[in-house]
């Protein structure tokens, strides 16, 4: 029990440093932060952090991804995606919520759904359909 509380509070449990290089399949309970290189496939429903000297290029399922450094690939995210100002995302992305912040970058396709395999219902009031727009009144 008291693993799980430690990556409760968000305390990192694995940490791939700057300089380092590795390929394969990571599978983690709690935080991971990836700073060197990193090739392959990640699954965890936890969270997972690049940090600025961190480049990934994987298949990524997560709880919570942080983006601060480099990503290539797809990212299907049960939480939220979060890229940072120094973050750069190429590739796809599936999350309920996606945080950019200002200087963040991303190329690829996002999609945003309430659960991952069910297509969010938006409820589009009758009047917004069936009244046509009104032209600007204002004065130019």
């Amino acid at each position: 029990m008291a693993n799980k509380k430690v990556a409760d509070q968000g305390q990192i449990r694995a940490f791939l440093g700057d300089g380092t290089e590795f390929e394969g399949l990571l599978s983690f309970d709690g935080t991971v932060r990836i700073d060197g290189r990193f090739k392959g496939e990640i699954q965890t429903n936890d969270t997972l952090i690049i940090g600025e000297s961190g480049h990934v290029e994987a298949e990524v399922k997560a709880g919570h991804c942080i983006i601060m450094g480099g990503m290539v690939g797809n990212i299907r995210a049960a939480g939220k995606v979060e890229i940072a100002s120094s973050g750069k995302m190429n590739g796809n992305i599936l999350t309920p919520v996606l945080i950019v912040q200002e200087g963040g970058l991303i190329e690829g396709n996002i999609s945003m759904k309430k659960e991952a395999d069910q297509p969010q219902k938006v409820a589009v009031p009758k009047e917004v359909i069936s009244k046509p727009p009104v032209a600007d009144q204002r004065p130019h």
